[in-house]
C-alpha cells in the first residue's frame, strides 16, 4: 500500500510574516559593462601576462622531495 500524500500544514506565524517577505527573481541579469578600446586592450594585455606567468613559473619541488629524490639517486 503506498502513502498517502498530505498537505502540507503552513504554520499561522508563516502565515502571518508572509507578507515581510520580497520576492527575490529566480533569475539574476549580470552583463558585463561595454569597455572602450583602450580598456579592451589592457584587459587582453592582463590576461596575456597570467597566462604566461602560469605557464612558466612552476613552483619548484620542496626541499623534502628534492632531498628524497637525491637519496634514490644514490
Amino acid at each position: 500500500m503506498g502513502k498517502r500524500k498530505k498537505e502540507k500544514k503552513i504554520s499561522a506565524k508563516a502565515m502571518r510574516y508572509a507578507k515581510f517577505q520580497k520576492d527575490k527573481p529566480a533569475v539574476v541579469d549580470i552583463t558585463m559593462p561595454d569597455l572602450t578600446e583602450e580598456a579592451n586592450k589592457q584587459k587582453q594585455l592582463d590576461q596575456d601576462r597570467i597566462d604566461r606567468f602560469l605557464r612558466y613559473n612552476k613552483n619548484p619541488p620542496t626541499k623534502e622531495v628534492s632531498e628524497r629524490r637525491m637519496k634514490s639517486k644514490r
